[in-house]
């Protein structure tokens, strides 16, 4: 198997135990309706939005050269 997914593998495993230690359901529950997980998931995506920026910034501000000598 590709490293990668494996690794992807493993942190979906970890996630979903931290997840079920912490709130003991996982997306197999039948209490939240369709837009309730289309909540969730809007959230989550908006989450990412933020980490991404954040990132972008210090892209271009802090770190302005370490991209492109990556890139090389």
């Amino acid at each position: 198997m590709d490293k990668n997914v494996e690794n992807v593998v493993t942190q979906l495993r970890t996630r979903e135990e931290t997840g079920m230690n912490k709130y003991e359901v996982n997306t197999e529950r039948k209490d939240l309706s369709t837009l309730e997980w289309l909540q969730h998931l809007q959230e989550e995506l908006m989450d990412a939005a933020v980490y991404v920026e954040k990132l972008k910034y210090e892209m271009k501000n802090i770190a302005p050269n370490m991209h492109k000598e990556n890139d090389k």
